[in-house]
């Protein structure tokens, strides 16, 4: 259990991140932050220095909460089977049932909420932002990578494409998803990268 001071940073940022999942970081201010936490100026400075501080803080933590919500996954698939393809397979059924159990369509994600305002921030901010989409091409690259050991693909791809694919799968999913209010056009994207990968590798 988290002491008081910490729960209600975490607070902060529960609530700051899904307003600017909504509207927008520029959308945001610091007072709308403050009044929905139901907290004072000060109870804010308090955690953080200003916006920019707090944008980096809720980056932070997004990247860890990702790292480790991904390699949940893959432990799990993981230990589901012991050959690579047959892990990544079960690795995208296992986050198409997690899209599929959320409450709604999905939120959206903070890095390309970030990405598309990137005029809004500052080099350390972008860094981070950059870092996570790197994050996921390293780790989606490296199943990629043992399965390129087993099996020879019908086209040849560079794994690092092959692996910016998932992360735009994952991404354009999530936009259309919550564009049209369909829950199920994200879990359909991600499945369809599934059969994708199926037929590249001559479904084995």
């Amino acid at each position: 259990m988290g002491t008081r001071g910490e729960d209600t940073r975490e607070k902060i940022m529960d609530i700051a991140q899904g307003m600017i999942l909504e509207r927008g970081f520029s959308g945001t201010s610091i007072d709308e932050i403050i009044a929905a936490s139901h907290i004072t100026k000060g109870g804010f400075f308090y955690h953080f220095k200003g916006k920019s501080d707090l944008a980096k803080h809720l980056v932070l933590r997004y990247l860890d909460a990702d790292r480790s919500f991904f390699a949940k996954l893959f432990r799990q698939a993981s230990d589901l089977s012991e050959d690579p393809l047959h892990q990544m397979l079960i690795f995208l059924k296992l986050l198409a049932d997690a899209m599929s159990d959320l409450p709604g369509t999905h939120p959206g994600c903070l890095v390309a909420s970030f990405t598309y305002e990137n005029k809004q921030f500052d080099d350390e901010v972008l860094d981070l932002v950059n870092q996570n989409i790197l994050i996921w091409r390293a780790m989606f690259a490296e199943q990629l990578e043992r399965i390129g050991e087993r099996y020879s693909r019908r086209t040849e791809i560079p794994t690092s494409e092959l692996a910016d694919m998932l992360t735009s799968v994952i991404e354009g999913g999530i936009i259309i998803s919550k564009a049209l209010n369909d829950q199920r056009l994200l879990v359909q994207q991600i499945l369809q990268y599934r059969t994708y990968l199926r037929l590249l590798y001559g479904d084995a």
